[in-house]
């Protein structure tokens, strides 16, 4: 009788196993952008934000437009101004006018100024 349960029993638990694997594939499939796809997105906007090019690149607004579109919940999008404020305050020469601007050159409208100084916790 022990014999018999043995199997379904470890048949019920590798079930549950793959279960927990396809949802942790789910949420992860689901989570906002990282800060280093961020960082990637927007790389094409550096040159624009500290001076050496007066254009946008349309690559900067490409980049923009996804970040934007991977934010879908409050989090992300107060992970996404976290990042961009980190990351904000380790270029040299930022034009922090020229950051602020960004959306708006390129037809975005975020739900919050992009600033070294924005408080990302008051986004919503």
């Amino acid at each position: 009788m022990a014999r018999s349960i043995f199997p379904k029993v470890a048949c019920m638990a590798m079930m549950m196993m793959m279960m927990c694997m396809i949802m942790d594939l789910i949420s992860l499939a689901q989570a906002g952008p990282s800060c280093g796809n961020v960082q990637d997105a927007l790389s094409p906007c550096i040159r624009y934000v500290t001076g050496i090019d007066n254009n946008v690149p349309g690559a900067c607004c490409n980049g923009i437009k996804k970040v934007k579109s991977q934010s879908k919940t409050t989090q992300d999008r107060r992970s996404v101004c976290k990042c961009i404020k980190t990351t904000a305050h380790s270029i040299k020469k930022l034009n922090i006018h020229k950051l602020a601007g960004l959306p708006a050159k390129c037809g975005v409208n975020l739900p919050y100024k992009l600033s070294p100084s924005i408080d990302c916790n008051r986004i919503n």
